[in-house]
């Protein structure tokens, strides 16, 4: 097969009927998962699951995004992926801003309710990345989705794992360091998206440049 599901003639663009009927169920899990984590976050007073709130938010939005330019032309796509990109840098760096706060004036988190409120995120990113998995390769546009739906599964084993060790030490430090982390990896998959799409960007420009004739020809 080809890049993705048969296109054998460049990038899978999400044109499908079945890309857009994932891409809505997964929008929805974002939206909720947003809701949920984002109280218990602010109830525990937990930075990770903040930032992994945030995190499913700029999913859904991000999302929504991707189903409207499904189809367009391929500067369209390239520059909401250049969007998505630079809105994806916007909050890892607030990510990072904040830890950096908290390790100035936080306190000590619930570990319990990280704990808890982790392994459903999680539930709820592993079915998103299974629901997107066939279509992880493809356009700017499309492999931003499966790059931020990854980044959200990494995201909720990181905050187990800073509930584990919130609950160990009696201190907010792993809450912190693992916020840091997950700033780390937003910035990261930023730099990749708007790589590509700055290149989608250009080759769209040179496809849709006039071509000057030959001088030698009349």
């Amino acid at each position: 097969m080809g890049a993705c599901c048969g296109h054998e003639h460049g990038p899978f663009d999400g044109v499908s009927a079945d890309y857009r009927r994932r891409l809505w169920l997964v929008i929805a899990i974002n939206a909720a998962m947003f809701a949920v984590e984002m109280g218990a976050g602010q109830a525990a007073g937990s930075q990770a699951l903040q930032a992994d709130a945030l995190d499913f938010l700029g999913d859904a939005l991000t999302y929504g995004l991707s189903l409207a330019v499904i189809g367009a032309h391929l500067r369209i796509r390239a520059a909401a992926a250049l969007a998505k990109g630079l809105s994806l840098f916007a909050m890892g760096a607030w990510v990072l801003g904040q830890t950096v706060w908290r390790s100035l004036y936080g306190g000590v988190p619930e570990p319990a309710v990280m704990g808890a409120v982790g392994v459903l995120a999680l539930a709820a990113n592993v079915a998103s990345v299974l629901l997107l998995m066939r279509y992880k390769d493809g356009d700017a546009n499309v492999r931003s989705v499966w790059l931020c739906s990854r980044n959200d599964a990494i995201g909720n084993v990181a905050v187990m794992v800073a509930a584990l060790g919130v609950w160990g030490t009696a201190s907010g430090w792993p809450d912190l360091i693992v916020a840091a982390i997950m700033a780390g990896l937003f910035l990261s998959s930023s730099a990749q998206i708007v790589r590509q799409a700055l290149a989608e960007w250009r080759a769209s420009g040179e496809a849709s440049a006039p071509r000057t004739s030959d001088p030698g020809q009349s």
